[in-house]
């Protein structure tokens, strides 16, 4: 299994599209990973807009036809948007979970314990 070199990861399976310095909203979602280890996704639960998230908090909810899991912020900051292709159709992010399957994008505040695509290779063992 790969992960793709320009995200960043953390310990929880999520990654963030996000460059330090970075002032835009970025992307967050759940890494091929976690949707491989959580099966077929049926039911995703996503923070709100103009809710704030704090980095390793829990933010939402995946259901799959093997278990419940919590989401967790990657990075805290303010959503600003969230996916709602992905929440009407959760398959989206089973299927392509780097790009429509997308969750939710936040402004950045703070960012702190995120893990290079490397680094997040070996804690998975990939």
């Amino acid at each position: 299994m790969t992960f793709p070199e320009n995200l960043l990861y953390t310990a929880e399976h999520e990654w963030v599209d996000w460059a330090p310095g970075t002032q835009d909203p970025v992307a967050v979602g759940i890494t091929s990973y976690a949707a491989e280890s959580l099966g077929d996704i049926v039911f995703v639960q996503l923070p709100n807009v103009g809710e704030r998230v704090k980095s390793g908090d829990v933010c939402g909810e995946l259901e799959s036809t093997k278990s419940v899991s919590d989401l967790y912020a990657p990075v805290s900051g303010e959503v600003v948007e969230v996916n709602q292709a992905a929440a009407d159709d959760p398959s989206l992010i089973n299927n392509d979970p780097y790009g429509a399957g997308w969750l939710f994008k936040v402004r950045v505040e703070d960012a702190t314990g995120l893990l290079t695509a490397g680094k997040y290779a070996e804690l998975t063992g990939d």
